[in-house]
């Protein structure tokens, strides 16, 4: 009780609510945070999610484009111990993935504190507490928390903020800049021509996108990629992948992989697709870079349709200028310029995670750190990671939370005045 006092200054007595919460904090409801959520529910745990959308997985509900399938197959994107419906497709639609997580949610009976944005986070070494702040508005009702709790879950993620390069010319360019989270169809770009900056998974069907409305998009490739079919002989080539690697050597999993690639798909560097020294699953698990799975881009670029091209050295009024010295006359431009993590932003630590905002410790070691501290969904190996992640970080605190739960089982009183229990 005296420990859990001295958080509590006179200033904040008055100023803000503080919550102790009596188990973890989940900053974050996307799949990752749901994940460990359900987890904790079934070690028994209470615990607070909190989500500064007001909907849960607010990537997925309001910053993908209406096409979106799932790229890997559905049994590696499925949350611990809830699998998808038989009756979904192997690769679910945006809309299928949506419902599942909600149904997830519902299932594990999992309700985040929505439309509360943590302002900041940090460890008090006094009482051995977290304190993280949070704001909330209704309409023109501001309302500051202060949650207190002995673990503190950092579930926002690699995309929790759009990155948005600084290209000479950009702002002066007079047609419509659009970030690829924005982008939901190409049905307002018909008959425009339109310059999409990357050629990642996003850019590539962003640019497939555009040419089946009947828009000419050019793809600005300005570094090398890997680009893979979605299946090698009717099966997943992530699943095959994940299968050699159980027999082989990483580096010669790749040489098959490229093997096969080049007899599907033949020679993609003279489309202007250069591809990256490293093979694509060494640099996946080096860098995070997820090798491109073709859905019918590909067959686009090769009759003309979308046209590949280098960097791009400057925008004008109404064109680019390509480090070529080529200029495009262009209507639009979508920045398929990908995601960052922003939890430098908001916590007030510096041993676990690094400035980029990722645990420092290289996978399988980055989903625990000191003092109470977890990070789920950092592991740059999408949902399966995330999943691995929150089983751990559940079992973890439920091992030392039954413990506890046996040898003390008295209810400690609280102040009222400022502290309200979960």
């Amino acid at each position: 009780m005296e420990n859990l006092l001295r958080l509590v200054d006179h200033e904040d007595l008055f100023s803000r609510r503080c919550v102790l919460v009596n188990g973890p904090v989940i900053v974050g409801a996307g799949p990752s945070g749901l994940a460990t959520a359900a987890c904790l529910r079934e070690q028994g745990m209470p615990f607070v999610a909190l989500e500064r959308a007001e909907c849960i997985a607010s990537l997925w509900q309001k910053r993908t484009y209406d096409r979106l399938k799932l790229h890997l197959p559905k049994q590696f994107c499925q949350l611990p111990k809830l699998p998808f419906p038989e009756d979904f497709p192997e690769y679910p639609t945006k809309k299928q993935f949506i419902e599942y997580l909600e149904s997830y949610a519902k299932h594990f009976d999992i309700n985040p504190q929505f439309n509360e944005c943590v302002q900041s986070a940090r460890y008090d070494e006094t009482s051995g507490f977290w304190r993280v702040k949070t704001v909330s508005s209704t309409g023109s009702t501001r309302t500051e928390l202060e949650y207190i709790c002995r673990w503190l879950i950092v579930a926002t993620g690699e995309n929790a903020e759009c990155m948005m390069p600084e290209i000479e010319g950009l702002g002066e360019f007079g047609g419509d800049v659009t970030h690829a989270c924005e982008y939901k169809s190409g049905e307002k770009f018909r008959g425009k021509k339109v310059v999409v900056v990357g050629c990642g998974n996003s850019g590539m069907e962003v640019s497939l996108d555009l040419c089946n409305h009947n828009a000419s998009p050019s793809m600005v490739v300005r570094s090398s990629v890997h680009v893979m079919p979605r299946e090698i002989f009717g099966k997943s080539t992530f699943e095959l992948a994940v299968l050699l690697m159980k027999w082989l050597p990483l580096w010669l999993v790749d040489k098959l992989l490229l093997l096969l690639t080049w007899l599907l798909l033949g020679n993609v560097e003279k489309y202007g697709l250069k591809r990256p020294s490293m093979g694509p699953m060494e640099l996946k698990n080096t860098t995070g870079k997820t090798p491109v799975l073709d859905i019918g881009a590909l067959e686009k670029i090769r009759s003309g349709d979308i046209n590949v091209v280098p960097g791009i050295k400057r925008f004008t009024k109404n064109q680019v200028e390509l480090v070529n010295g080529e200029k495009l006359d262009i209507d639009s431009v979508i920045l398929a310029t990908g995601y960052r993590s922003n939890v430098p932003s908001w916590l007030q630590e510096g041993d676990f995670f690094s400035k980029n905002g990722f645990p420092k410790a290289p996978f399988p070691h980055g989903w625990k750190g000191n003092a109470g501290l977890y990070a789920v969904g950092f592991t740059r190996r999408g949902l399966s990671g995330a999943s691995s992640d929150a089983m751990r970080i559940a079992q973890d605190i439920g091992k030392v939370w039954k413990e506890e739960t046996k040898q003390k089982k008295r209810t400690i009183a609280c102040h009222r005045r400022c502290i309200s229990q979960f």
